[in-house]
């Protein structure tokens, strides 16, 4: 018998029993109607555009950086991107509602140029981008690592720039790994609390007027903030581990894709 695969699966097993009682709770004996109130399904519909969005941007912005450590091997810069998931995470919210504050300069001069963090989809955005970048750059790191390089050093040796070979070389052949890299991010935007319940409790803005993220929405509920209690909490979490299984399946189905 392979015990290591014995013990693997175990410990596996381990880490998905909260998951596992949560949602046999959460569709089965404590299912609450309050579980699936429209306020429910619009704080998760809020939670899936705003993680898909930051998922974009952590493709857009971070992609570059991924390559360049990939290339470069640059360990100073590789261990400044891991600086925001090494802090707790009400830290970069408090951080993000300090840099946009009228009462400093930056945020005097964000606010003049009209750019508002607090409550606003901008905010929840932002710090998603910040909690989700760091596990984007890490996803997609080792794929760009174990590419073969030739086709790259024959198109610099042809005198194209590393961002341009990155655009026109690398990118066209890494589909399923930008995909799974991006997957992955927004799996992890999908879950963060501690930035967002500071900076984007509640979002003020239009088509999402006074709707809190998911994840915050079942802290309301649990809390008694918003009516339903623990039923009503039990049951809103499943649906929102429902939504997000298949984020993270689809990441890892095409990280095997982009390793094949």
């Amino acid at each position: 018998m392979n015990w290591l695969r014995a013990m693997s699966f175990a410990v596996v097993f381990l880490l998905l029993v909260p998951i596992l009682v949560l949602l046999y709770y959460g569709l089965g004996p404590l299912r609450s109607p309050a579980g699936f109130a429209p306020l429910i399904f619009r704080s998760i519909e809020l939670s899936v555009v705003s993680s898909a969005v930051a998922a974009l941007i952590d493709f857009g912005l971070f992609t570059p950086l991924a390559y360049h450590l990939a290339r470069s091997g640059d360990t100073f810069l590789e261990a400044l991107v891991d600086i925001p998931v090494g802090v707790p995470h009400p830290i970069i919210g408090v951080a993000l509602l300090i840099l946009d504050s009228p009462l400093t300069p930056t945020g005097q001069f964000l606010l003049h140029l009209g750019v508002n963090f607090f409550d606003t989809i901008l905010g929840l955005v932002i710090a998603l981008v910040i909690m989700s970048a760091p596990i984007y750059v890490k996803s997609i790191q080792p794929y760009f690592e174990s590419k073969d390089i030739s086709a790259e050093q024959f198109a610099m040796g042809m005198g194209a720039s590393r961002l341009r070979t990155l655009v026109s070389v690398v990118l066209p052949d890494s589909a399923a790994g930008v995909t799974s890299a991006s997957l992955v991010a927004m799996s992890r935007a999908l879950g963060e609390f501690g930035s967002i319940s500071i900076i984007a409790f509640y979002v003020l803005q239009h088509p999402f007027y006074g709707v809190s993220p998911a994840s915050v929405t079942v802290f309301q509920l649990f809390n008694g903030a918003v009516p339903g209690g623990l039923d009503a909490a039990v049951t809103a979490s499943a649906m929102m581990i429902l939504v997000s299984l298949p984020v993270a399946v689809a990441g890892h189905f095409f990280g095997r894709r982009g390793r094949s």
